[in-house]
């Protein structure tokens, strides 16, 4: 024998309901098939009720609409004689329905026993519709079978007399019969219900009594997912679930299954199937006693439920007090008050009750009640609460048995700036609980998911801000090698934002590279560099990273803010690391204290990797005694390329013509860009240090400075002759030119240098850049990294590498 159960939306059409057919038709077993009310009736059955007792009329409108729907069902099902048989018994039963209804409005009661009665109306229509439809099927009714107390609105099931009954009825039973879900009855024959999403308890009550080989509940969806794919889309079906994981996921909002109905089936040992009316051929989830296997993930799956509040009641006048916990509980019972979640301090100073937000209110007062004369006197200081919050859970049997769960939990909760405001954990360990901020569930979910490789792909959310050669370059790198990292470094790199300095657009789901400017341009909303900060941290996307590839000032100065919201910084702007010491000082707190990424890689040297080198040299216990470095790959390019026939003037050109150079060449010219460098390199060797102890070496002088770019442009050929002269004695003497920065032992200088060949300077091509460190461990033979120092392309590299190191793959 099994048990088949399909769910409203599964009966909620003609077509659906030939689906339900098919998949009866192909069972080669007997088999009984429970259906709830086709969907959204139950609700506008109770709905017309509710109107009805109010006085109005509008309950008509509803039961004409209820009405319409059953017969358009039947219109579609059935034709000929078998039409006007099924059509008039459907007429009966509304009709019976409309005079309960009409009862109700006559004399303004709607009691708890009435509502029982009315609504188990539609699966009593729709289960005869499909018995019917289905040859050869029985039709059976499920409330003269399944008998409960007289708790109208949330009865007892009688257990002992209910499987006596159904065995019975049973005993010989061939073929396929259909029962209405949801309804039963008392003892007196007087209609009950099994509360809302009852259906699934009805056929797992068959199914325990008759020792069914298998219950299938046949919904909408696939299975129980890994998480809400409304908020996850990269949740998927879990394929296996033991019954108490089932429970615990059930109860914590997925909505897949009703939770008592898992209680009749565990007691058997009979497996449950959750599977997909819409998609048969789907594999489902199983449900079955535990088995320790060893190779399932400690998490099965994430639930949550929003909108519920946090009772707090705290005092120094709890500690030691025996019955306080009794007290509370019993208050909010008197009520009828659900207890979702509990948690307490090991010193009993508080007690923290989640409820649902509707029942807040009566919650806080009732608990005010009962402690009126501890409140009055001291001993409880504080009965708070806080609403607008969601409890998330993870749930598995497994965790019980792998360590630093809560440990991991936590930590990436933390790091994605989520603020927990209660926990809860038993000792079985199956469920971790926790308390979060509405506006943080979505982050909640996403982070948890992927931490725990429910997910097999890491994803980081890119915030740009600067789409010129260098933002440019950055999205063309990572178009072209998004495949291969999602293949094989199972790292998805997604574009949720990106702004230049009139525009920005913003998609949670993800921006197209490809066409990003003409979507900028048509869709973005004009915006500021505030206004795009505001906007990436009320996003508040986990795993988020905001990339600057630009050389403000003002974009420097939004870091702060945006690595106190927990996200990470990626940037080829020098200003900040460069900035007054305790403000790079800070901004590196911040990003320790928050778990977050402040990298700039790209500030010295463009792609080349001495930043972490340095970082590598110095975390190891390595202490950097003398930094000499070629920095400036537009001035190694320019003294590289000056010739007899190339003057000074055309070298400068040349280099902002091939993108090495800032966009004022004065920038570099004045030393100042490598004074930033070598400031940074100088901080993060571990010392202390600022602009002003650095003394700049000028090679031009200063009135080149002054004034607009254009009396730059028209003014430095001037000095080409000069240059030009002085060139040749150096060529004389086999030397050559290199603007070199170098610290020792607490001082720092930059300026043009003659480098003698035999020098690693001397041999430097093109825009090359080299910095030597001298240290303790490397003293006699310093290390030296060498490589290309200049150009949008190799910037672009270096940011994009900085955009993986953030993903901790």
């Amino acid at each position: 024998m099994k048990v088949l159960k399909f769910g409203g939306t599964s009966v909620g059409s003609a077509e659906n309901i030939r689906r339900v057919k098919e998949i009866t038709d192909r069972q080669d077993d007997d088999a009984i098939v429970v259906v709830s009310a086709l969907g959204g009736i139950t609700d506008k059955i109770l709905n017309a009720s509710k109107m009805a007792v109010l006085g109005t009329e509008y309950f008509n409108t509803e039961i004409t609409g209820i009405r319409e729907r059953h017969e358009e069902v039947v219109e579609s099902l059935f034709a000929g004689d078998k039409k006007v048989e099924v059509k008039k018994q459907v007429g009966q039963l509304l009709d019976e329905l409309a005079k309960v209804i009409q009862g109700v409005s006559m004399i303004g009661e709607l009691t708890p026993k009435t509502l029982d009665k009315v609504g188990g109306f539609g699966e009593r229509l729709s289960s005869y519709i499909i018995s019917e439809f289905i040859s050869g099927s029985q039709w059976i009714d499920s409330s003269q079978l399944i008998k409960t107390d007289s708790a109208f609105g949330k009865a007892q099931v009688d257990f002992d007399l209910t499987d006596r009954l159904i065995k019975e009825r049973f005993s010989n039973f061939k073929g396929v019969c259909v029962a209405p879900g949801f309804v039963s009855s008392n003892l007196d024959g007087e209609y009950t219900t099994l509360g809302r999403g009852g259906s699934d308890y009805t056929a797992a009550i068959y199914a325990a009594a008759l020792d069914a080989s298998v219950l299938e509940i046949w919904t909408d969806v696939d299975g129980f997912m890994t998480a809400d794919p409304r908020v996850i889309n990269k949740a998927y079906v879990i394929k296996s679930l033991s019954y108490a994981e089932a429970m615990e996921l059930s109860h914590f909002g997925a909505k897949v299954i009703y939770p008592p109905t898992i209680l009749p089936v565990y007691k058997k040992g009979i497996p449950t199937w959750i599977k997909n009316t819409m998609r048969p051929e789907a594999e489902g989830t199983l449900i079955t006693e535990s088995r320790k296997n060893g190779k399932d993930l400690p998490i099965k799956g994430i639930s949550s439920i929003s909108n519920i509040s946090l009772m707090t009641v705290q005092g120094l006048g709890m500690v030691g007090v025996t019955g306080i916990s009794m007290r509370l509980f019993g208050a909010l019972a008197k009520e009828n008050i659900n207890v979702i979640l509990i948690s307490q301090a090991s010193s009993e100073n508080s007690i923290s009750v989640a409820v649902d937000t509707p029942k807040a209110s009566l919650a806080e007062e009732a608990i005010r009640q009962e402690f009126e004369r501890e409140i009055a006197i001291g001993k409880i200081n504080k009965v708070e609460v806080e609403s607008e919050l969601s409890i998330v859970a993870i749930v598995g049997e497994n965790m019980k048995h792998s360590t630093g769960i809560a440990g991991k939990l936590f930590n990436t909760i933390g790091k994605n700036g989520i603020n927990i405001i209660a926990i809860a954990q038993g000792a079985s360990e199956l469920n971790i609980s926790w308390v979060v901020k509405n506006s943080d569930l979505r982050k909640t979910l996403n982070v948890v998911h992927e931490s725990f490789f429910l997910s097999e792909n890491v994803e980081v959310n890119v915030f740009l801000l600067g789409i010129g050669l260098v933002g440019g370059n950055l999205l063309k790198q990572i178009r072209q090698q998004q495949d291969k990292l999602l293949k094989e470094k199972h790292l998805k790199i997604k574009l949720v934002g990106v702004a230049n300095s009139k525009k920005m657009l913003l998609d949670r789901e993800g921006i197209s590279i490809d066409g990003f400017r003409e979507q900028l341009e048509q869709e973005g909303q004009h915006s500021n560099l505030q206004s795009y900060k505001q906007a990436v941290i009320d996003m508040n996307i986990f795993n988020s990273v905001f990339v600057d590839c630009t050389a403000s000032t003002a974009s420097a100065d939004l870091y702060g803010e945006l690595l106190g919201a927990n996200v990470s910084i990626v940037t080829a702007n020098k200003v900040a690391a460069s900035s007054e010491y305790e403000n790079y000082l800070r901004l590196k707190r911040i990003a320790k204290n928050k778990g977050v990424k402040f990298l700039f890689e790209t500030n010295v040297g463009a792609g080349l990797p001495i930043i972490n080198t340095l970082n590598d040299l110095v975390n190891a216990g390595d202490q950097i005694l003398k930094i000499e470095a070629v920095l400036s790959g537009t001035l190694n390019f320019i003294f590289n390329t000056i010739s007899d026939k190339i003057p000074f003037s055309q070298t400068i050109r040349m280099a902002k013509d091939e993108g090495y150079s800032e966009p004022d060449p004065r920038v570099d010219l004045s030393g100042i860009d490598v004074v930033r460098k070598l400031l940074i390199l100088v901080r993060e060797s571990g010392y202390k240090i600022e602009k002003e102890d650095v003394v700049i070496n000028k090679f031009i002088p200063d009135d080149y400075f002054a004034g607009s770019i254009d009396d730059f442009w028209a003014g430095i050929p001037s000095l080409d002759n000069d240059f030009e002269a002085r060139r040749k004695v150096l060529a004389a003497e086999n030397k050559c030119w290199r603007f070199v920065a170098k610290y020792e032992e607490g001082k720092a200088e930059v300026g043009l240098q003659e480098v003698s060949q035999g020098h690693p300077f001397f041999d430097l091509q093109g825009s090359n850049n080299l910095v030597m460190f001298t240290s303790e461990r490397y003293h006699e033979f310093p290390m030296i990294i060498k490589g290309y120092g200049a150009g949008a392309a190799v910037t672009a590299a270096g940011v994009f590498a900085d955009i993986i190191r953030v993903s901790n793959i």
